[in-house]
């Protein structure tokens, strides 16, 4: 009797020691992959969009960790060089915003495309989910050039099954109030509006994660 008690002991004992090892093995470990606007240009690393976002989902629940791989002056080309090492073994989903420096210095669109479908399945052959971040072409690039860009976004979304935040600075990219002095980049403020839009896409998105869907 005196031998099976103690058994009984070392399990639970066992079972105690393991329960954070459970819970740590739980949590989702997501990159945030882009540029500026990821990299949080001109920001304290706590108001950069990544550690913002992930505030906001640990908020709501999520136990999820998103590290910030944002490079300032990226474009799809200098993302799709990286991706490999930027993206770490473990690494559950990434959310891929690039593109806005392609459209800023004209780049064809048409290689901005190739470019987001090398980095889409590079990581899907990894296993890793990827939440699409749109968007848009300036107006200054004219009507034809936004044509061919603008329709990148949601047409890979729907080709290659990801979710899809349609365009990063919706609600702040005509709010100089949310900008910073360049009228570029997002302030805390800005992040903040970001943030708030984005977070039921990115609750979908962890929660597809964690049931594998």
């Amino acid at each position: 009797m005196r031998i099976k008690g103690f058994r009984t002991f070392l399990l639970a004992i066992t079972a105690i020691v393991m329960m954070p090892l459970a819970s740590h093995a739980a949590t989702l470990n997501l990159v945030g992959f882009g540029d500026s606007l990821m990299a949080g240009y001109q920001l304290p690393p706590d108001d950069a969009f990544p550690a913002r976002l992930e505030k906001a989902l640990r908020e709501k629940g999520h136990d999820v960790t998103i590290s910030n791989a944002g490079v300032s002056g990226d474009t799809t080309s200098g993302g799709l060089a990286r991706i490999d090492w930027s993206v770490p073994d473990g690494t559950k989903g990434v959310i891929l915003e690039l593109g806005a420096n392609d459209a800023l210095r004209g780049i064809a669109p048409e290689e901005s495309r190739k470019n987001l479908i090398a980095m889409i399945e590079k990581l899907k052959s990894r296993g890793i989910a990827v939440l699409l971040v749109g968007m848009m072409a300036p107006p200054n690039m004219g009507g034809d050039y936004a044509g061919r860009f603008d329709p990148i976004y949601p047409e890979l979304a729907k080709t290659y099954g990801t979710e899809l935040y349609p365009f990063f600075l919706d609600g702040v990219v005509e709010d100089a109030k949310l900008k910073i002095e360049d009228g570029m980049h997002p302030n805390s403020d800005g992040i903040g509006v970001i943030v708030g839009r984005f977070l039921p896409v990115a609750e979908r998105f962890v929660q597809s994660l964690a049931t594998g869907g």
